[in-house]
């Protein structure tokens, strides 16, 4: 077993350590050439590097960089890169969370740009007639989920206060390329024809996607976005205020209040009064190390320094990634983070949540419950009771969370470091298409359910409030200096696709590419999931013969991350996506 998952991560990451430059690697990389390869080595640079999910959004990013942007300058161009060449992940419609290191004070802050539910939202929006839950996709298609979006005052408030380079300038390089176009990947190629059905009868979204046949663009075919270029013109002219008053407002309401079938409830003062909000990092800690990351709304890295809280009561460094009893315990402390946050988390601005979270003493008596030969049984997998100064009588929640978000990563030659995960929340997200984006449809990240006997959901829908979120933007520190910062997509999967990640850098000293073409295994509701098509196929009887029902199945991550090392930084990006480190 061990041999075959040494061999499996090799054949990732050619298990070659090189020393060429990175700028070697940026220049080897055509924009066009976004096919998603199955083989990554580990990437190194000297200065700064950009970790992206498609070659044009790292290349834009990177030479932000070589004119002199800090990597707040190199956010906005690879947000809006992305946003025109994967839209059906994130873009200008959406939201976004960033875990920034401020390398001149040494400090961890983070930046919400979550959606918020409208003002005339109410805790029954995802109710029937009948009030039962609506279908999800009977509630995502159309206005209904539509949130406030968040991402332009992220980026415009990173680049206030960070900034290097003229806000016009960092917009250039998405303007150009919406204007002259750009290859179509098999990736998103497949994922138009794959949801076609859903497009086709969004006027909008059709026009863009499909041509007159009802075919999405071929593979290697150039599509180039005026409207998108005109936004983005619009609001390098204008800054932030022009997205949320205006004609580009304007538009947004429009396309959400037009659906035949399914209206939603967004306005204009929903859209003007929309502010980006600087919230404290959430830093557990971690056999030495802080793991800061995003706290509420995002249930990221509360979720994830619980899990890391109970792992570190176990030698999983000796165990190894090829023993099932480390996938056991991983599992186990992360289906009881789960329970926690299926009944605690939610937007704090709205929701006491108990302060007790991370308390060690609260976190070792739960991974006493790990401490045991087998799997967890599901009665024993309930939430806990952490301290708290006011408890609240709470039920879990109902909702769905879906996987279409982008994660990147970027640090500057100051030592700057921006990690941000971005989403429209499904692919295509609402499928509402305004001003040459996609709207989100994040307000399905609320509990569908707000109540039962008496008892509130946290993660219910509120007028104001920002749904619950799995994004785990993450920076890594060792005695107060960064050494990791990572993240990733996959919606509900993203805590565990994060957690193993540091797992396997901290406790199994992989590199950042190894540790990110690791197999997936996770279970975060009973069920274990495991990568299909990778050696980790092989521990499922293991898992199956200690108590669990096992899937294969794919696990479509979307990690990127950078290292801090002595000799300088290594990145790492996910194999099973399109997306490359560069640097210099």
């Amino acid at each position: 077993m061990q041999r075959l998952f040494v061999s499996f991560v090799c054949a990732l990451t050619l298990c070659v350590s090189t020393n060429a430059p990175a700028q070697q690697a940026a220049d080897a990389v055509a924009p066009e050439a976004a096919t998603g390869s199955s083989t990554r080595q580990i990437v190194r640079a000297e200065r700064q590097m950009v970790a992206a999910a498609h070659p044009l959004a790292a290349q834009a990013g990177v030479e932000i960089l070589r004119a002199g942007g800090s990597a707040a300058d190199a956010l906005v161009a690879v947000q809006t890169v992305l946003g025109l060449v994967e839209p059906q992940s994130s873009g200008l419609g959406g939201g976004a969370f960033l875990v920034w290191y401020d390398a001149a004070y040494g400090t961890v802050t983070t930046i919400d740009g979550r959606e918020t539910a409208p003002a005339a939202a109410t805790p029954e929006l995802f109710l029937g007639a009948n009030g039962e839950p609506l279908k999800f996709f009977d509630a995502v298609v159309g206005g209904r989920s539509v949130g406030t979006p968040g991402v332009v005052a992220l980026m415009a408030k990173i680049h206030d206060s960070h900034g290097k380079l003229a806000w016009a300038e960092v917009l250039q390089p998405a303007i150009e390329l919406a204007r002259r176009g750009f290859a179509v990947t098999p990736r998103l190629n497949a994922l138009i024809a794959g949801d076609r059905e859903r497009i086709v009868g969004q006027a909008a979204a059709r026009d863009y996607f499909l041509d007159d046949a009802g075919a999405p663009p071929a593979v290697g075919a150039i599509l180039s976005n005026p409207d998108y270029a005109e936004t983005l013109a619009a609001l390098a002219s204008g800054g932030a205020k022009a997205f949320y008053e205006g004609p580009i407002a304007d538009q947004i309401v429009a396309a959400v209040a037009a659906h035949p079938a399914n209206p939603g409830l967004l306005a204009a003062p929903d859209l003007s009064a929309y502010e980006a909000k600087e919230r404290s990092a959430v830093c557990p800690p971690y056999r030495g190390y802080e793991v800061c990351g995003m706290g509420p709304p995002s249930s990221g890295a509360l979720t994830i320094g619980q899990i890391l809280g109970m792992v570190s009561h176990f030698d999983i460094a000796t165990l190894g990634p090829d023993d099932p009893e480390s996938w056991r315990i991983i599992a186990d402390a992360t289906r009881l983070a789960f329970a926690d946050r299926g009944r605690y988390m939610a937007d704090s601005d709205f929701v006491d949540l108990p302060e007790g979270l991370l308390d060690p003493a609260y976190l070792k008596d739960r991974a006493a419950l790990v401490r045991r030969p087998d799997a967890l049984h599901g009665d024993a997998v309930g939430a806990g009771e952490p301290p708290w100064k006011k408890a609240e009588l709470r039920i879990d929640g109902f909702s769905f969370e879906m996987l279409s978000t982008s994660h990147f990563t970027i640090m500057d030659s100051a030592g700057n470091i921006a990690s941000m995960t971005s989403s429209i929340e499904n692919a295509f997200g609402s499928r509402q298409m305004a001003a040459g984006f996609l709207l989100n449809n994040q307000l399905t990240d609320f509990s569908f359910r707000p109540q039962s006997d008496g008892a509130d959901v946290a993660n219910r829908v509120e007028p104001g409030k920002r749904p619950r979120s799995s994004m785990s933007p993450t920076i890594v520190l060792k005695d107060g200096k960064p050494i990791f910062a990572l993240g990733s997509p996959g919606g509900s999967a993203i805590i565990p696709y994060v957690a193993r990640t540091i797992i396997a850098l901290i406790d199994w000293n992989m590199d950042m590419q190894q540790a990110i073409s690791l197999p997936h295994l996770a279970n975060r509701f009973g069920r274990y999931d495991i990568e299909a098509g990778t050696p980790a196929e092989a521990l499922a009887p293991e898992l199956e013969a200690l108590g669990y029902e096992v899937s294969i199945r794919d696990m479509n991550s979307g990690l990127h991350g950078i290292a801090i090392t002595a000799d300088g930084l290594e990145g790492g990006a996910d194999p099973r996506r399109e997306g490359v480190v560069l640097g210099d």
